[in-house]
């Protein structure tokens, strides 16, 4: 896959076409956490529910000494103006033993519905696939979440299980 990468202000950043995907590090997150909109211009104009979850996650993930960049979030940015439309990133870094990562994501509403979310899938999971120490990216939705399921779909991926109340869909190294 072709894309670029770099570090941007201390920030890893990932792009390919009309998306960038900026790193979030523990002290954006922080900002992000209290629904802040921080540095970025968010298309909403603050960060949504999701994304201020996430970032909640990688504070405390940083406070308990956790947090291993780039495993965290990065804000989806429309390329052409910076814009943020929404979060996406990991739950934490690769499982040591079976070589699993978890991703997430959330987008502003008027971002949803024109293929923001499938983008920034397809760029993330791509580039993490290419790591060695990643065999597998697995995603979780609500059985009642046909849009993210969709997404996870046409990003490659396949449902594979349920956890709990949850359905797992994974997309592992070496398949389209």
């Amino acid at each position: 896959m072709a894309y670029r990468t770099g570090y941007e202000d201390g920030r890893f950043v990932l792009g390919d076409g009309r998306v960038t995907l900026r790193e979030h590090t523990p002290e954006d997150a922080a900002v992000l956490a209290d629904g802040k909109p921080g540095e970025l211009r968010w298309i909403d104009g603050v960060p949504g529910e999701g994304s201020i979850g996430a970032a909640g996650t990688t504070v405390r993930a940083s406070i308990a000494g956790q947090y291993r960049s780039p495993w965290g979030i990065f804000a989806i940015l429309r390329a052409e103006d910076g814009v943020a439309l929404g979060s996406i990133g990991f739950h934490g870094p690769p499982s040591p033993a079976g070589g699993e990562v978890e991703v997430g994501y959330d987008l502003s509403r008027s971002a949803r519905r024109v293929g923001w979310a499938t983008d920034a899938v397809r760029l993330l999971v791509g580039w993490a696939l290419e790591r060695p120490e990643v065999r597998t990216v697995v995603a979780t939705t609500e059985p009642r979440n046909g849009p993210s399921q969709r997404v996870l779909v046409r990003a490659g991926f396949e449902r594979i299980a349920d956890r709990g109340a949850l359905w797992t869909y994974a997309r592992t190294r070496g398949e389209p």
